[in-house]
């Protein structure tokens, strides 16, 4: 299943090539909900909140609020969510379900305490955990900050903890070079857990073989670039 991707950045809709060079800016962020409305998922994330640069708070909510009552899309939201009340706070916009990343890490391992307690309040089936990648290790703080882990080691103490896992490989993050299909393969190797791939993903064929997979695929700059082949 493609997922497609609105990222916001300085009220805008931004593509950034491995998360650092700004590819393109959309403006008119909301028009995305039509280009987007058939789609049963969409991804909303806050890259300035990610990046501790600011947020974009009110923009994320209306889309998210738009998205889901409008045209009846599931929405999972996600950076810069790193206390329990900010994601009380976006399930309550009617988001599906939250994304968090550098909070389920603490001095280099998992933040158990903070899993914990995200579960009790907003529920496991709530709750899914980016573990995004660069060179093989994890990287968090909008990929800013790499971790001596690699994800395929942490995914069943993470398990319990989320409903699903979304993992980008930052290594070709909006180059539309391809996925790594051999990457995402191993991944999937890794757990039962329902698994969301991203990074690099340009053709239907590339969506076609995660999902035989058993993997849904976040796309973005192909379809913002209308090259999704």
């Amino acid at each position: 299943m493609l997922i497609p991707c609105i990222d916001l950045q300085q009220g805008k809709a931004v593509q950034l090539v491995h998360g650092k060079k700004r590819e393109l800016a959309i403006a008119d962020v909301m028009s995305l909900l039509l280009k987007f409305k058939s789609y049963k998922w969409l991804h909303i994330i806050d890259l300035d909140a990610a990046m501790g640069k600011g947020n974009n708070t009110d923009l994320a909510r209306k889309l998210c609020r738009e998205a889901a009552k409008r045209f009846g899309m599931k929405v999972r939201v996600g950076g810069g969510i790193r206390t329990v009340r900010r994601a009380e706070e976006i399930t309550k916009w009617g988001a599906h379900q939250v994304i968090v990343g550098s909070a389920a890490f603490k001095k280099g391992k998992i933040n158990a305490p903070f899993l914990r307690q995200l579960r009790i309040r907003v529920g496991r089936s709530a709750i899914v955990v980016a573990l995004d990648t660069a060179k093989g290790q994890v990287v968090i703080k909008g990929w800013r900050e790499k971790l001596r882990i690699r994800p395929e080691n942490v995914m069943e103490q993470l398990k319990p903890f989320c409903a699903a896992f979304l993992c980008t490989d930052v290594d070709r993050e909006g180059t539309m070079t391809g996925a790594n299909l051999e990457w995402f393969e191993h991944l999937r190797s890794a757990t039962s857990h329902p698994v969301i791939a991203a990074g690099g993903i340009t053709s239907h064929r590339e969506i076609d073989a995660l999902e035989r997979m058993g993997m849904d695929a976040a796309v973005g700059m192909a379809l913002y670039k209308n090259r999704l082949q």
